[in-house]
């Protein structure tokens, strides 16, 4: 698809991948639709989007409400006449053991985070189909395809959010609909405000887990599908190698995600009080209205380098391991 004068609407567009995409797609001469609960971060975000020669509006839309995302879509047409390309990104999390998290804690993650992406999807393809044309990409996560502990229900959600991509595109491929596309990406951790805002009831700091990446290397991501739509893009040399790895031995590879979260996710030496984080309001800290957490994403390479040597050395012990057994 041609990106240039596309119509595009982002969610989650206050920080992070969200802020980070709406500023890649700017820079393309486009119309921006950006969605949030954040209405201060959309207003100042707008106005960077216009500096760099995009037309932009915000729609402050909590996703978990399907009148607000109908709002959305219908305000996107209203200004802009149509839409080409939609981006669900919307997410909230927690960290917690299972037995710890508050129901209604779970349930708000599965409401923003698989419902909020059925809404967006259903809204964006019901005008695509009148079009003939669009992309709708999802933002999954790499623990979408390699779970982890102490985010069960974020782990859950974006296992949805791959089978919601398959289960649709499947339907538009039977539809014989060639111009209308889902397609999802999966990040590996990204250098986001994510880990500020997400409930915790570990006792420890959430921190980012290397390997972290940069925001804009999932803005190029959602950028090259909505261009050339594929089914799935994992980003990153290390994340593909996960997912490639996972498939091969699934256990192995989870035993390591597990002793990776328990080493380098959580603190040992930063407390956390029990939070419910931006769950259920946005955070009002505008220090989080930012692309960037504060992980050093661009300056992490060699951390990335050891953590993907760990986890190809893992791999090869395992295939030793399954070659010897076969010889025997």
């Amino acid at each position: 698809m041609r990106i240039r004068n596309s119509v595009i609407v982002i969610t989650g567009a206050a920080s992070g991948v969200g802020r980070a995409t709406a500023l890649h797609f700017a820079r393309h001469r486009v119309s921006l639709v950006l969605a949030s609960r954040r209405v201060e971060a959309l207003e100042a975000l707008v106005a960077e989007c216009q500096a760099l020669g995009s037309r932009a509006i915000a729609v402050p839309t909590d996703t978990s409400e399907y009148d607000d995302v109908r709002q959305l879509a219908s305000r996107a047409v209203q200004e802009y006449g149509r839409i080409d390309i939609w981006v669900n990104n919307a997410a909230v999390s927690f960290f917690s053991p299972f037995l710890a998290v508050p129901m209604a804690d779970f349930r708000r993650v599965i409401d923003v985070n698989v419902m909020g992406y059925v809404h967006g999807a259903r809204v964006a393809l019901e005008r695509m189909q009148d079009q003939g044309a669009g992309v709708v990409v999802n933002v999954a996560s790499i623990v979408g395809a390699v779970p982890q502990p102490y985010t069960s229900a974020y782990s859950v959600s974006k296992a949805a959010v791959r089978a919601l991509g398959v289960s649709l595109g499947s339907e538009l491929g039977l539809d014989r609909q060639k111009h209308i596309h889902v397609c999802t990406v999966l990040p590996p951790t990204i250098d986001t405000p994510f880990f500020q805002h997400a409930a915790n009831y570990t006792g420890r700091r959430a921190v980012a887990m290397p390997p972290v990446y940069s925001p804009e290397r999932v803005a190029k991501a959602i950028l090259r599908l909505a261009e050339r739509p594929r089914h799935e893009l994992v980003v990153g040399r290390l994340g593909r190698s996960m997912v490639r790895q996972h498939r091969l031995m699934p256990g192995r590879m989870e035993k390591v995600m597990a002793h990776q979260v328990e080493n380098t996710h959580l603190s040992k030496k930063q407390a956390a009080d029990p939070s419910s984080g931006n769950l259920y309001a946005p955070s009002l800290d505008p220090a989080t209205a930012q692309v960037t957490g504060g992980w050093k994403g661009r300056r992490r390479s060699a951390r990335r380098t050891l953590a993907g040597a760990a986890l190809l050395g893992v791999g090869v012990v395992v295939l030793a391991d399954r070659l010897r057994t076969a010889r025997t």
